[in-house]
């Protein structure tokens, strides 16, 4: 007997002479960028060349790192990390394009961050807007042991200087692609998800993707409305442990 996955690939898949058709209606199409309106807002680093590891090096170096040192992340490198993960790449005919690939330049993604040990960011939790490139603080205080909670009591998230949380505004995709567009959001935050992996090889940091994750415990702590925005993924990020230490 096939399993709601099952019926998802089956009931979604494009088969030529039967693609949906119909024309888009642009009175209907959701807001393309979340704010918090009164936030108070850090502005990060502008995102510009940084010294960091070939992609070679990278993509060989690039590992899963579940063990984190007490090492403070520079203001720098968290704001290269999160230009790299879902910033600002470039203008065309005044539409922003962003680091990372999205199905029809939708861009479903949203990205917050808990923040525990980072140069000029106080500990808390934040909001990324990348039309300012900087963080939005929704609530101050160490909320580590909420996130490790909410990926399955995980202690990694315990120790890492920064937790990357990835959602979906699910209607920014479906306004296009109905129910295909659920395939879209889980590529783009992969491909997001690569991003910060990547970048954060080639700074000397180590990450962590989680995909096991209390849903509901995770939308919580971000405050979401799970019908309209919902967690898709974590990334840990931070120094890792050597020499024991």
């Amino acid at each position: 007997m096939d399993g709601v996955g099952d019926r998802f690939q089956k009931d979604t898949k494009y088969q030529r002479g039967s693609l949906p058709g119909g024309s888009l209606d642009f009175s209907t199409r959701p807001k393309q960028y979340k704010e918090y309106a009164g936030a108070q807002r850090i502005a990060l680093d502008p995102p510009k060349p940084r010294l960091i590891a070939p992609l070679d090096l990278c993509i060989r170096t690039r590992r899963s790192v579940r063990r984190f040192a007490s090492k403070t992340v520079s203001f720098q490198d968290l704001s290269y990390l999160a230009w790299a993960t879902g910033g600002i790449q470039r203008i065309e005919g005044n539409h922003p394009f962003r680091t990372a690939p999205s199905a029809g330049a939708l861009y479903p993604i949203e990205t917050y961050l808990v923040v525990k040990n980072a140069e000029k960011v106080p500990p808390g939790l934040y909001h990324y807007f990348p039309l300012e490139h900087s963080l939005e603080l929704m609530k101050d205080g160490d909320f580590s042991s909420h996130a490790t909670r909410a990926a399955l009591d995980q202690n990694m998230c315990m120790s890492a200087a920064v937790t990357f949380f990835f959602t979906a505004v699910w209607e920014r995709s479906k306004w296009k692609y109905k129910q295909r567009a659920y395939r879209y959001i889980y590529l783009d935050a992969g491909h997001m998800g690569q991003n910060l992996a990547l970048a954060a090889a080639g700074l000397g940091l180590g990450t962590c993707a989680i995909g096991a994750i209390y849903d509901e415990e995770a939308d919580a702590l971000l405050q979401l409305d799970s019908e309209e925005e919902g967690t898709i993924m974590m990334v840990v990020a931070g120094y890792p442990v050597k020499d024991g230490r």
